[in-house]
């Protein structure tokens, strides 16, 4: 299973030696991960990671969803149920069952990252297998138990210069507070996440907006509701927040006279809003939000275009984020141009997009950042963080937008050890397409290594404030 050294790299071989030459200056780069999902509560405890499973299977949806779509049940993988209704827990059942399905993971995004997990993690060199599970659950165990295995420990082992969590707006950060008051140099920022109580169509909006406002000191009025965001905000940047994230079901904003905007709140705060009056004001607080950026200077990103929970009976069972969130169809131009009319010509503001609909690179989101001073473009993100859907966006994006109104790459993972390998991935596929650029006689090779660099390290680092 040993990683070939020039995975990814172009087969031609002019272009894979230019390849190359980029890679070895960036390959070592520290990692920023401005945008993720890991537990803080790892940094905190900085307890060892239980067992392979634990580690490797039961947090990671994108393997979790795979195994369930060829009949998979995901009690039997260990995923918790809403009910607290009995799942497997023995971790190596759950290894080996994963194992004998490791084969439906050819070729995928998901079996680059576990196996560069494998063997630069634990040096491990066998392909996972139902011949090998035990010997190898045995050996990722006996690793699991020493200090250099520890989150902490790994953290700097990985090179990560800073690491963003992303936690809801009525989340205490208690957390993110133990860490910083532990002494320990790691640099793990909050990300101020408001959906819960933003989102009338989530069922735990009624609860969430009442603990919104009650620990915020606010009263349930339109203008008490905006300064409960604001402060919730100073509270989050002054534990080292640099962005806000909006994972709304669409794009669509809007700026609605205060009047409106008022009556809008009241019916839903009061439970009397319907499907539409939950979108008009996911739409408006997308505006209010931005306008709160500019005030503040959180980065604000917008992640639209998901039908989360797709599957109503797996959501019933077992809640959010189990793996049937679809991609949907999403509007940027028509969406948009309400907050864009706002604060879109603002230097100061940055607005970082993203999408699950590849078609809107070309026609619609290239052409916005690669105007509006304010936008710039998230890398490929979820189901297209992968070799080809990073390919893709490289050139579905650069000829409109260039380089610079994106913001290099962030890995939007909840998988601890995925994030070194996905940091390679994109590092090895911008230096792929980079040395084609060079080849063709469209950039210079002393520019590649320039843009190599900023892809890497310094748009990330700009963006994002760090």
């Amino acid at each position: 299973m040993a990683l070939n050294r020039d995975r990814l790299l172009p087969i031609e071989p002019d272009a894979r030696a230019v390849a190359r030459r980029l890679l070895d200056a960036v390959a070592d780069l520290p990692i920023l991960s401005p945008h993720g999902h890991t537990d803080p509560l790892w940094y905190a405890d900085n307890a060892p990671f239980r067992d392979p499973a634990a580690l490797f299977v039961v947090p990671d949806h994108y393997i979790f969803r795979m195994l369930y779509s060829q009949g998979v049940p995901l009690e039997r993988l260990g995923v918790p149920r809403v009910d607290g209704g009995p799942v497997e827990t023995d971790g190596r059942a759950i290894w080996r069952l994963f194992a004998d399905h490791y084969a439906l993971f050819r070729a995928t995004p998901s079996r680059l990252w576990f196996e560069h997990s494998l063997e630069t993690v634990f040096g491990i060199e066998e392909r996972l297998s139902p011949d090998n599970a035990d010997a190898l659950y045995d050996a990722i165990s006996e690793r699991l138990r020493a200090d250099d295995m520890r989150p902490r420990a790994l953290y700097e082992r990985f090179g990560i210069e800073a690491i963003s969590t992303t936690d809801a707006a009525i989340d205490d950060l208690a957390a993110h507070e133990r860490t910083r008051a532990s002494g320990w140099a790691g640099r793990v920022l909050p990300c101020y996440r408001p959906d819960a109580v933003i989102d009338a169509d989530r069922p735990d909006f009624a609860a969430s907006l009442d603990r919104f406002l009650e620990m915020t000191g606010q009263d349930r009025t339109y203008a008490g509701y905006l300064e409960a965001h604001r402060r919730r905000r100073a509270y989050f940047k002054a534990r080292g927040a640099t962005a806000t994230d909006h994972g709304h079901p669409t794009a669509a904003t809007a700026d609605r006279p205060a009047a409106e905007a008022e009556a809008l709140f009241e019916r839903l705060a009061a439970g009397r809003g319907d499907r539409r009056d939950a979108e008009a004001f996911r739409a408006q607080m997308l505006t209010e939000m931005a306008r709160m950026s500019l005030e503040d200077g959180l980065v604000m990103q917008i992640h639209p275009g998901s039908w989360r929970n797709h599957n109503a009976a797996l959501f019933q069972r077992f809640g959010l984020d189990k793996g049937a969130d679809i991609p949907t169809r999403t509007d940027y131009v028509r969406a948009l141009k309400p907050l864009l009319d706002a604060v879109g010509n603002e230097p100061s503001l940055t607005v970082i997009l993203f999408t699950l609909d590849e078609t809107a690179y070309s026609r619609e989101l290239a052409p916005l950042a690669g105007h509006y001073p304010a936008l710039r473009l998230g890398p490929a993100w979820w189901f297209f963080d992968s070799p080809e859907g990073m390919r893709r966006f490289r050139e579905t994006t650069t000829e409109t937008a260039g380089f610079y109104n994106t913001v290099g790459f962030n890995d939007d993972t909840r998988a601890f050890l995925s994030i070194p390998a996905r940091h390679d991935v994109a590092r090895r596929v911008d230096c792929a397409h980079l040395a084609r650029l060079v080849c063709d006689g469209r950039l210079d090779e002393d520019e590649a290594h320039e843009v190599a660099l900023d892809l890497t390290y310094r748009l990330a680092k700009a963006a994002y404030r760090l």
